[in-house]
């Protein structure tokens, strides 16, 4: 398998979209779930993100939208036939190992799929299950084993270059595509996108949508508000010197003992330090040391954040155990009243939040704003991540054969159909969800039945197309998507974060990462032992004493770039001066 190098840069158009789906009847099946990132910052795989952009990136010669190809006479569902022979299209889906939902692989939503889609098209539907927590493996040991899925899709640029530079992925032609699937092909028209889907001059890549992608609305943090009731605070403090004023009270009223709990750092996307950054940004630092995949140790803002990092530790509010405490550990910490906050995704049926009102009877939750700009205290979350604006990038298998790429691509124009999509989004009437006054779906919360969804409302099933399930205008999603059936309705607080974080946005404080249109040898070289050695120092920074946090950052700062690290901001530098990525919007 030849490495490629790219020579052309990407052409990068980006506008926010806010994209409201259309209702239409439905009868197919769902349900809702949850996961984490770190300090109140985004996941990578979000539910969905945010409204309009002004963080983001584009290159100086951004094309705006190209002509569309000629698709008169195109096929599309309606001009579909079924194959000739059987033919078997494998299609990837995140394996989370979260508790509670069906078989990824195997339960009533893929049979749901093959009945509706695979049985009419002769296509037998596999869904290979990838682990979420280690992408790159799961698709590299199929690779090795000549068992690749017929698509292979991610949200970050790198890994698909990377898979694209070890022959992983096939080129295809874009107006062949267009007249299989030409709505899912004018929706990338429509969307600026073209720009993306090459590589070297050839179409490796396309791509979903990803509505309110810069304001990351569905991931938020949940907190005792019966407990500042009890210290006498009536809201969330937003300055650091306040917050911690607070968590001291809750351990003086003996209300917990640490009051922020806190897990085992590692992997990729963990501290996100766009919070502790200086704006307006510098752009070689933001191309060099911004991605969020790879921690920065060595980075002003990454010091910041782990010096926070390491008073909390200090002063008592993080668990003195942290570094050998998991997710789940954590959540069980806040269903049973030891920490006074938990953060997750938002959706009808949050299950951690239903276990805490049935082992604490009297408790009332709150959501933590998105800390306000320009705070005088200058280290408050002022600033976030916003993702990109696309969703999944998707690719073709090089071990393909030409009918189970054209297969894939009938898939994601059958997803892409609005009565499919909404179906696979919110399940079946009547059972998942009811059909609210205002003609919009109102969620079963705890539905348990048959036709319960997967992880986030089945997301990794439809992601394929979106990034988010949308029905109405932005206050009836969120609305719909807020936890339901218990004592608290938080859906005004998640509706002011989200207007929090449009008003952040506009100012520049939702940071999009830099892409580049190279590969870049080091990162797949040297991430994972990055990733493993960053736990390891970060521990070590987060527990030493104050006096000796600085020689000991810098310290382990050059090991961490002796190791790899600095090899691969030179790589970013060269792509970056060479005009081969992205830019941030002037």
């Amino acid at each position: 398998m030849n490495k490629k190098a790219f020579k052309r840069a990407m052409a990068l158009a980006l506008t926010g979209v806010m994209a409201m789906g259309t209702l239409t009847g439905c009868g197919g099946g769902s349900d809702d779930s949850g996961s984490t990132p770190a300090d109140n910052t985004t996941a990578a795989d979000n539910s969905s993100t945010a409204s309009t952009d002004n963080s983001t990136a584009s290159t100086d010669n951004a094309e705006t939208a190209e002509a569309p190809a000629d698709t008169s006479g195109a096929a599309g569902v309606d001009g579909w036939e079924a194959f000739a022979e059987n033919v078997t299209l494998k299609i990837p889906v995140y394996d989370r190992g979260a508790e509670g939902v069906p078989n990824v692989s195997d339960n009533y939503w893929t049979k749901w799929v093959q009945e509706n889609f695979g049985d009419k098209y002769n296509i037998t539907v596999e869904y290979v299950p990838i682990t979420r927590t280690d992408v790159l493996t799961s698709y590299s040991l199929l690779a090795a084993a000549e068992d690749l899925p017929t698509i292979l899709m991610e949200y970050d640029y790198p890994k698909q270059a990377q898979w694209a530079a070890d022959g992983y992925l096939t080129t295809y032609d874009l107006d062949e595509f267009a007249k299989v699937a030409p709505t899912y092909y004018q929706r990338m028209v429509d969307l600026n996108q073209l720009g993306y889907t090459e590589m070297n001059g050839d179409t490796y890549f396309a791509l979903a949508e990803r509505p309110y992608y810069d304001t990351a609305y569905t991931y938020v943090m949940f907190y005792r508000k019966d407990w500042l009731d009890q210290i006498g605070y009536d809201s969330y403090p937003e300055t650091w010197e306040e917050q911690k004023a607070m968590y001291q009270k809750l351990i003086d009223e003996g209300l917990c003992e640490h009051p922020l709990g806190g897990h085992m750092v590692s992997g990729a996307g963990v501290d996100q330090n766009y919070a502790f950054r200086s704006f307006p940004l510098d752009e070689e630092n933001w191309a060099c040391y911004g991605d969020y995949a790879i921690p920065a140790l060595g980075d002003d803002a990454n010091r910041e954040y782990i010096r926070r990092e390491n008073e909390k530790y200090q002063l008592g509010f993080l668990n003195p155990e942290y570094y050998v405490t998991d997710l789940e550990t954590e959540k069980a910490s806040f269903v049973s009243g030891q920490i006074f906050q938990f953060a997750g995704y938002i959706s009808a049926d949050v299950d951690f939040l239903t276990a805490l009102y049935e082992q604490n009877p009297d408790a009332h939750i709150g959501v933590q704003l998105q800390a306000a700009i320009d705070d005088p205290d200058g280290g408050t979350v002022s600033a976030y991540r916003a993702d990109n604006p696309f969703g999944m990038m998707i690719g073709f298998s090089s071990q393909a054969s030409e009918d189970e790429i054209k297969a894939a691509w009938m898939y994601m124009e059958w997803m892409t159909q609005e009565e499919n999509l909404f179906t696979m989004q919110w399940g079946i009437e009547g059972e998942n969800y009811n059909m609210g006054d205002d003609g919009l779906p109102v969620p079963v919360a705890d539905y348990n039945g048959d036709c319960k969804q997967g992880f986030n409302n089945s997301k990794d099933y439809w992601c394929v197309t979106i990034e988010a399930r949308n029905a109405g205008t932005i206050e009836e999603i969120i609305a719909a998507s807020s936890p339901k059936n218990l004592p608290d309705d938080v859906t005004q607080e998640l509706i002011d974060n989200y207007y929090r974080k449009v008003e952040l946005a506009e100012k520049g404080r939702a940071v999009s990462d830099c892409n580049f249109a190279v590969v870049l040898d080091s990162v797949g070289e040297y991430q994972a032992s990055l990733l493993e050695l960053y736990t390891e120092y970060r521990d070590q920074l987060t527990m030493c004493d104050p006096e000796e946090f600085d020689a000991l950052y810098d310290e382990l700062a050059q090991k961490y770039a002796d190791a790899g690290y600095q090899e691969i901001v030179d790589e970013r530098k060269e792509a970056y001066e060479a005009g081969q990525s992205t830019k941030l919007q002037k």
